[in-house]
């Protein structure tokens, strides 16, 4: 899936532009996968790799926490199955937000996962992040825990949690995605 840049915040966009220029000009092509994620498709990203104890207390949490919305997500999208992708449950991330972008590397027309791999000298998800970072964006390859390097989000606090509360977050979740899409 292609992301559309246009869909993001437009001052975040914009640098993400430059960010992807940038790539081109140092020799790695970064092509821009997923912007925007709505809530039930992040939903469904968390529930990879949980259990269902995990789930359900989840589920719980975010009740007793005025979430009522977001938990109603994690609940209807059912069972999913493969390996962690993101600790970040439904509007806890900068993706439903506008404010995040994964890129993967494009390698002769092939998309190069390797951090490690180089061409020419070049990483490009290392390439990636320093240019991130240069443009003052934070990088999800430089993060203690799960090492996202596709992943570029807006300078700020690491989750929306560390800015609103779960009820915050679920009334603007309400208000940007009505109904599943």
């Amino acid at each position: 899936m292609a992301a559309e840049l246009s869909l993001l915040n437009p001052g975040f966009g914009a640098l993400c532009k430059t960010l992807l220029e940038t790539c081109s000009q140092h020799g790695a092509e970064m092509r821009p996968n997923e912007g925007v994620r709505d809530p039930w498709q992040q939903a469904r990203y968390w529930r990879q790799s949980r259990s269902k104890e995990e789930i359900t207390a989840a589920i719980a949490r975010l009740n007793n926490s005025g979430a009522n919305y977001i938990a109603e997500i994690l609940d209807e999208v059912g069972a999913q199955h493969g390996d962690p992708v993101t600790n970040a449950l439904p509007g806890a991330s900068w993706h439903q937000w506008g404010l995040a972008l994964d890129c993967f590397w494009l390698v002769g027309g092939v998309a190069e996962w390797s951090t490690s791999r180089t061409v020419n000298g070049i990483n490009g998800y290392r390439l990636y992040a320093d240019q991130a970072e240069q443009l003052d964006l934070t990088a999800g390859g430089r993060w203690r825990s799960i090492k996202d390097w596709p992943h570029v989000q807006a300078k700020g606090p690491v989750s929306p949690l560390n800015k609103f509360t779960w009820a915050e977050i679920n009334d603007e979740m309400v208000r940007l995605y009505p109904r599943n899409p």
